[in-house]
């Protein structure tokens, strides 16, 4: 029995009781020494069964509430609109502030929709999305989930690069937790504010020095980690009052932006140095001291802080870089499945990338380390990888200051291309022959009919994938892909293309591999995220491709099946994890007993258990309470 007594709370009490997404929100707004206790005395509580006790992902019954009225109405975790039931509406002096009809979340979702297509352009549409997240977050989902193929580009790329370029612009209200490198004494304060130890699961941090395509976008960047986080949420079920999406201001060098009288972030170059690596030491350590369980997702850093960012922690800390791990692992499943098809194995290909920045030395690090997995030595392993960037073809013939230390050990021997012009693509591919092209380069067109009739002379079917988003920069297009050779290329895309004479091209995109790894990490709650993890992870996706069963379909699955598709690959990094010792999951005891929390070691039965704890878009009821114990 619920027990009521006067109470006047701490910020502590305070910010447990709202959950950590509301607290940060509303404490935001306002100082704690002008912070309304007397509104917030109330709070939030969730009391009822939890599906899953240690990770607390999903859960059920009723939530307490104490806020009514308007305050109710204008916090998004718990806003139900029209759809405030009647016993509701009275319960929390609703009735005089919504229409009379009851709708139900689905008939709320359709209104929405309604919306939604009436927006003229794509960041309309982007910006009707934002904003009905700060109005009703569970119908915000639900949406999304219903119209799941439709609204991926409008949340995502490229229309979220858009959008993160107008950002301080576009600015309505803040979202997420900004961190200041010109102010690094208070960054645990700033990250405290979202909750305490056991509330945050998974943390998306950017400098946003290389956000998508479009590179170095100062404070704005915080728009990545906020898409990365509702992708979360919508492809793997992560409770989205459970994460923390992070922008680490450290100035930016976008002149654009620093000469733009409304840019909201600091008005100073990027700092490089001991400066910036103090920085992002103090937000690591800070996160792991107030979120011990939490897996820190690195997100669109430049290239070498990328690299240099994920070495340094990766051994100490669950930890994913999406743009080195996630790309690699996306693209990689995408070519184990074409070469499926093909009848051919992974160590008989030569692969080319174009453009070794972030994405394509993921890519390359990635194939690498699952040849170096099925027992190739390290000189044999890289010596089928090829790379180009700005110089040209990477060779021993390049000076230090034109290759970056993680490109280094890609160099061909500068003797064997004597005679090539190796800063032409074309000529590149005829001496190194590859049976697969990845474009990671930004350059529109680069993947061109010669290049393509050049590769084609040398391989029957061709694997080309080009990724560069947003779509306008892609080296090419699949209509003329498949046209140039005849329909025999295999391709898979950076961003959705429509059909083609009734065959699909997949869009290579993120979403396949890193909300499944990152609920997997959540859910084993992993000490470590592992390249054997990357590796099932990687498996189980290419075991799920279409073409497979029809050679008209892609080599990636219809994004629509993205929960589906997000539990199966959980599936196998718990699994996985289990197996390495790595998860404590087990270790942890139900709260009030004795009894352990088990992984079963099946796969099905470990699927079921995963998709019990994914979080669900559902209106849950809610309870009106004053003060409570």
């Amino acid at each position: 029995m619920l027990r009521l007594r006067t109470m006047r709370p701490t910020q502590t009490s305070v910010r447990a009781a709202l959950g950590p997404t509301a607290a940060a929100r509303n404490m935001s707004s306002s100082s704690p020494s002008s912070f309304e206790y007397s509104s917030y005395v109330k709070g939030t509580r969730e009391i009822g069964h939890r599906k899953a006790p240690t990770t607390r992902l999903s859960v059920e019954g009723p939530i307490y509430v104490g806020f009514d009225g308007i305050r109710l109405l204008n916090l998004p975790h718990l806003n139900k609109g029209s759809g405030f039931p009647l016993n509701e509406r009275r319960e929390f002096r609703l009735s005089g502030l919504l229409p009379s009809a009851e709708a139900t979340l689905e008939e709320q979702v359709d209104r929405a929709y309604q919306q939604f297509k009436k927006c003229g352009t794509p960041l309309a549409k982007n910006g009707f999305c934002t904003s009905l997240k700060f109005q009703n977050e569970v119908l915000y989902y639900a949406l999304l989930l219903k119209h799941v193929k439709e609204v991926f580009p409008i949340i995502y790329t490229p229309t979220q690069g858009e959008a993160i370029e107008q950002y301080s612009r576009l600015f309505r209200r803040p979202e997420g937790c900004f961190l200041d490198i010109t102010s690094p004494y208070d960054v645990e304060e700033r990250l405290g504010a979202f909750g305490d130890h056991d509330d945050i699961d998974y943390i998306v941090v950017t400098d946003s020095e290389g956000i998508l395509g479009i590179g170095d976008q100062g404070v704005g960047g915080i728009g990545i980690s906020i898409a990365k986080l509702a992708l979360m949420t919508l492809c793997a079920g992560v409770n989205p009052s459970r994460v923390i999406p992070v922008v680490l201001d450290t100035g930016t060098n976008n002149q654009e932006l620093l000469h733009d009288p409304l840019y909201l972030g600091r008005r100073m170059p990027r700092v490089r140095g001991k400066q910036y690596d103090d920085f992002i030491d103090n937000f690591v350590q800070s996160a792991r001291r107030l979120y011990p369980k939490a897996v820190i997702h690195f997100e669109d850093f430049g290239l070498a802080n990328a690299h240099k960012i994920l070495d340094k922690y990766r051994p100490e800390i669950p930890c994913f870089n999406d743009d080195i791990q996630g790309t690699g692992a996306v693209t990689l499943a995408s070519i184990t499945a074409a070469l499926k098809v093909l009848g051919k194995n992974i160590t008989d290909t030569r692969i080319l990338v174009y453009g070794a920045g972030s994405a394509g030395m993921g890519i390359a690090e990635q194939v690498y380390d699952n040849l170096v997995a099925q027992g190739l030595d390290d000189k044999t392993a890289r010596q089928n990888i090829f790379l180009m960037d700005r110089p040209g073809l990477l060779t021993t013939a390049l000076t230090d200051e034109q290759m970056s230390d993680v490109q280094k050990p890609f160099a061909k021997d500068k003797a064997n291309y004597e005679g090539v012009d190796t800063k032409t693509l074309e000529h590149v591919v005829a001496a190194v022959k590859p049976h697969i092209l990845i474009g990671c380069s930004t350059q529109p067109g680069a993947f061109n009919e010669k290049v393509v009739k050049e590769m084609l002379k040398h391989t029957p079917r061709p694997i080309i994938l080009p990724l560069s988003n947003p779509t306008r920069l892609h080296e090419a297009v699949p209509a003329d892909l498949y046209k140039w050779t005849d329909g025999k290329a295999l391709v898979a895309t950076g961003s959705p293309f429509d059909p083609v004479n009734g065959k699909e091209t997949s869009e290579n995109n993120n979403c396949f591999v890193f909300p499944g790894i990152g609920l997997g990490a959540i859910l084993s709650r992993s000490k470590l995220i592992t390249n054997t993890m990357i590796a099932a992870a990687i498996e189980c996706l290419a075991e799920q491709a279409p073409i497979l069963k029809n050679h008209d379909e892609g080599v990636l699955p219809d994004v629509a099946l993205i929960q589906i598709i997000s539990a199966r690959v959980a599936t196998a990094v718990v699994l996985q994890a289990k197996a390495e010792g790595l998860a404590t999951v087990e270790e942890e005891l139900k709260p009030g007993t004795k009894e352990h929390v088990q992984i079963p070691d099946n796969f099905d039965e470990c699927l079921a258990w995963v998709e019990t704890q994914m979080w669900r878009p559902v209106y849950r009821p809610l309870i009106h309470v004053r003060d409570y114990d």
